[in-house]
């Protein structure tokens, strides 16, 4: 009866984990096409990612001071864990991508960047000593596969150093994301990390600015999009409730529930939903060897889970 009742409940955290992941990854893949519309629009993508993390934070902050509940040495013995979100898994990543698509072309940076499922198993091999199976291991190459089809490097490999690094960064990043997701458990809610990660990540993105780092500059310009137009503050609100607070937070519980690896490979269906959101407002039809892509990207989340420990 006890092994009916663990197989139930391990089912439920499968399912309500794959739900939280999907609602993450699909709200993380809206945010590149609602980005190109502003950027045409004369917004510099620090002036955008800040814009989107601060306003994700003003929305989560009144949840996560109520989950709070006034426990202010909660969030101080987590300042650590919020502070190192906020750099790696907001700022790092979102500061060193931009940066290589400057040196790269959008493709290359991307696949860089998606190569973190791998990073995190070799993470939690070497620090936690979670050596992968053979499963495991097969399923990542054939998501890695199917990413390497979906982005379509048949336009040519542009090799450029400065380029290369800044997307190593930004890999480093995403792997951190899904390694400081999991930890605090139920000690830390998944709001309050999110909340304080993006304001840290905010902040730290609007002294880059300040510095010249990075470029910085805003527009009130109307923001084109395919066969409509809208004022700029239509994608700005939706970039920030949508693609960072909605998107972090639900990350956050699908990482708890699925634990790092898995999360991380499931993620991969963001790149499924960026070329769907980009074929809606972009027009940007995806080619018959990326729906191949995405069809290997699923089956490599599959064949992770069959790999994965119960």
């Amino acid at each position: 009866m006890g092994t009916v009742v663990h197989d139930r409940l391990a089912g439920g955290r499968l399912r309500s984990g794959l739900i939280w992941a999907v609602v993450s990854a699909a709200s993380f893949g809206l945010s590149g096409p609602l980005a190109r519309g502003l950027l045409t629009a004369g917004w510099s993508s620090a002036a955008v990612v800040a814009a989107r993390v601060l306003l994700a934070a003003a929305v989560l902050m009144p949840i996560a001071v109520t989950q709070l509940r006034r426990d202010w040495n909660l969030l101080r013995r987590n300042t650590p864990l919020i502070i190192g979100y906020g750099l790696l898994a907001v700022a790092a990543t979102q500061l060193a991508y931009f940066n290589a698509v400057g040196h790269l072309a959008v493709g290359v940076a991307l696949l860089v960047e998606y190569t973190a499922p791998i990073a995190v198993v070799g993470w939690m091999w070497l620090r936690h000593h979670q050596r992968p199976g053979v499963t495991t291991v097969f399923g990542g190459l054939i998501g890695i596969a199917g990413l390497v089809l979906v982005i379509d490097m048949r336009s040519g490999f542009s090799a450029d150093g400065v380029g290369i690094a800044w997307a190593l960064v930004a890999m480093v990043g995403a792997a951190a994301y899904f390694v400081l997701s999991a930890h605090g458990g139920d000690d830390l809610p998944g709001t309050v990390l999110a909340t304080g990660g993006l304001l840290v990540g905010g902040l730290v993105l609007l002294i880059a600015g300040a510095l010249g780092i990075v470029p910085f500059t805003a527009t009130v310009n109307p923001v084109a999009y395919q066969g409509f137009t809208v004022d700029w503050w239509v994608p700005i609100l939706a970039i920030g409730t949508v693609t960072a607070a909605l998107a972090y937070v639900a990350g956050i519980a699908a990482t708890r529930l699925l634990g790092s690896r898995l999360a991380s490979f499931v993620a991969l269906a963001e790149v499924l939903a960026a070329m769907t959101f980009a074929w809606l407002l972009l027009a940007e039809t995806p080619t018959p060897l990326q729906i191949l892509g995405g069809a290997l990207i699923l089956s490599g989340v599959v064949v992770v889970r069959w790999g994965e420990p119960d």
